[in-house]
């Protein structure tokens, strides 16, 4: 259950940022032999994305790893930006913050581990998956029911689109 101060956060939300392991996938990393990197995405949380990029929220992807894959994941989801190694997040999310022109209260963020508190501490609405470190669990605004990789941002996603009385726009056109 959400309380109402944090759906008053919840409907200021412009940009969705979001963590890769843990997150938006598993945590898990797996390396073929021939040394390539497989991660696996819940296909829920990719439409969560599709759903609020119809909404005219953006979404973003600020990761301490780089891959391939986060680079193919992010152009197939159309996510308005992926930045790939920082392992300080706070480089990427001041950028953020001026490029699409938003205040920190704009901002919701989905962490897990330790490197994603300097962000966690600074957005409107911060969110932990349950496996999330305590540190993380304990900053956030909301811990979702859902684990990282297995829909925990379809949760978010569904949501601020909830919240902002946008989901009828974004999903109506299923229900016929």
């Amino acid at each position: 259950m959400i309380s109402q101060d944090s759906l008053e956060k919840v409907k200021r939300i412009k940009i969705l940022i979001l963590d890769i392991d843990g997150v938006m996938t598993d945590g898990r990393i797996i390396y073929s032999v021939y040394g390539d990197e497989l991660k696996f995405f819940d296909v829920q949380d990719g439409f969560g994305i599709t759903l609020l990029n119809r909404a005219g929220i953006k979404s973003i992807i600020i990761t301490a790893k780089k891959s391939r894959i986060v680079k193919l994941r992010a152009r197939d989801l159309k996510v308005a930006k992926a930045y790939q190694g920082f392992t300080d997040k706070l480089v990427p999310f001041k950028k953020i913050l001026k490029c699409f022109k938003v205040r920190p209260d704009e901002i919701c963020f989905i962490g897990d581990d330790l490197i994603d508190l300097p962000v966690l501490k600074r957005v409107g609405f911060a969110v932990a998956v349950p496996n999330a470190m305590e540190e993380v669990k304990k900053c956030a605004h909301h811990i979702t029911s859902k684990m990282g990789g297995r829909g925990a941002v379809r949760e978010i996603c569904d949501l601020i689109l909830k919240s902002q009385d946008k989901w009828e726009f974004v999903a109506s056109k299923y229900f016929k």
